[in-house]
């Protein structure tokens, strides 16, 4: 389970590269008992851990309210009814097939936009090298007999 959540965490760490959304990612732990809940910076993301008896849902309804009253929220889940009470509570909703598609389209236009890169900007040290120096730094790395 644990390594689901952390590959789980690591998608949506890429994926919040390219959009440059605030992203909470919250996992329902209300049958833990004693559990007091949790909630730490994962690289990029915030990552959630609901206290004992606290689920998901309730987590996920009350915060998309507090943040919803000063900034744009969307919440991805495929539940019906969490969509419907989201919705009122003035979030948007996107279902979780539609987040792996968007994660999808946002790791394809990142492999297009680095993967087009001229191998010298891909490197912008040897831009900044004069030639002699560049010619040194040629030798060292393929050997004295390489001619550029």
């Amino acid at each position: 389970m644990d390594s689901a959540r952390y590959r789980l965490c690591d998608i949506l760490c890429g994926y919040q590269g390219v959009t440059g959304q605030i992203i909470i990612v919250v996992f329902d732990a209300h049958l833990v008992e004693g559990g007091i809940g949790s909630a730490a910076e994962y690289h990029n993301i915030t990552v959630v851990f609901t206290k004992e008896a606290e689920t998901a849902d309730h987590y996920i309804e009350y915060t998309a309210w507090d943040l919803s009253r000063h900034d744009q929220v969307t919440v991805a889940t495929s539940d019906r009814i969490e969509q419907i009470i989201i919705l009122s509570h003035g979030a948007l909703r996107m279902s979780a097939g539609d987040l792996l598609a968007d994660v999808e389209r946002a790791k394809e236009q990142l492999n297009e936009r680095y993967l087009k890169i001229p191998a010298a900007k891909k490197n912008p040290l040897s831009g900044l090298l004069d030639a002699e120096t560049a010619r040194k730094l040629d030798a060292l790395r393929y050997g004295s007999g390489h001619s550029n």
